[in-house]
């Protein structure tokens, strides 16, 4: 299982095309939109300014990005290749091959969040704590870990043409609704009840919870570790019932 987590970390690092658009794209985002933004300007019924609430929900979509739609798409397109079928003709547990495809999507995320953040800091004069920083950080990168689970999910179950649409309107949806591109005060008080539940919503949470100087809250934390071993244990499952089928 080691030796496939090295390999699928070392061939994402090689797709240069890929790792370009996967990690400069979300602070070239961020720039975008908050571009002319006023430091002391707050969102409405948060207090946070503008700047601070979109680095955080940037960090969180580049993440989100990264490793939903570069896992799903890849998956599919292996499963059609047949190099998915000749790792089921292994000893590879299920779980091994999750974690794997897992590991390979963190390495992507993690410098896409760094530099949104370096950014918000140095660009765009952003002022937190250190621990906070690290805080963020860690919290972005460890809750894309949920979407890179979706992603082996979804890649194992489809097939390469339809991989990208299904990954495009699962983090469409789930960052639209996490409140990622417009703050979630503005949603109806149902949709905000809804959103809670769903993984985009408790993710974003996670880094506003740090940057108001405060720890993530519980609910937010246990509802993305539902999702994750539910997303894991789907992509699990389907693999080792490939195995049985071999």
């Amino acid at each position: 299982m080691k030796t496939l987590i090295r390999l699928e970390i070392v061939r994402t690092l090689r797709n240069r095309k890929f790792m370009f658009f996967s990690v400069l794209y979300p602070g070239l985002l961020f720039l975008l939109i908050t571009a002319g933004a006023d430091k002391t300007t707050r969102i409405s019924g948060l207090d946070v300014t503008y700047i601070s609430y979109y680095m955080v929900g940037m960090a969180a979509f580049g993440a989100m990005t990264s490793v939903l739609m570069g896992n799903a798409e890849r998956i599919a397109r292996e499963r059609e290749k047949g190099w998915v079928r000749q790792l089921r003709l292994t000893a590879l547990p299920g779980r091994g091959y999750v974690v794997a495809k897992i590991a390979s999507a963190a390495t992507v995320s993690l410098p896409s969040i760094v530099i949104v953040l370096v950014l918000g800091a140095a660009v765009k004069g952003v002022r937190l704590d250190a621990w906070q920083w690290l805080a963020l950080a860690f919290s972005i990168w460890a809750g894309s870990l949920v979407f890179a689970a979706l992603g082996v999910a979804i890649g194992y179950v489809s097939t390469a043409d339809v991989a990208r649409p299904i990954s495009m309107l699962c983090y469409f949806v789930l960052a639209m609704l996490g409140g990622l591109w417009v703050p979630f005060t503005v949603f109806p008080g149902w949709l905000q009840t809804l959103a809670d539940y769903l993984p985009g919503r408790p993710y974003a949470a996670l880094g506003q919870s740090i940057e108001f100087g405060d720890a993530p809250h519980a609910k937010d934390v246990t509802v993305l570790v539902v999702y994750l071993l539910l997303f894991a244990g789907v992509a699990a499952w389907l693999y080792r019932k490939d195995t049985r089928k071999a």
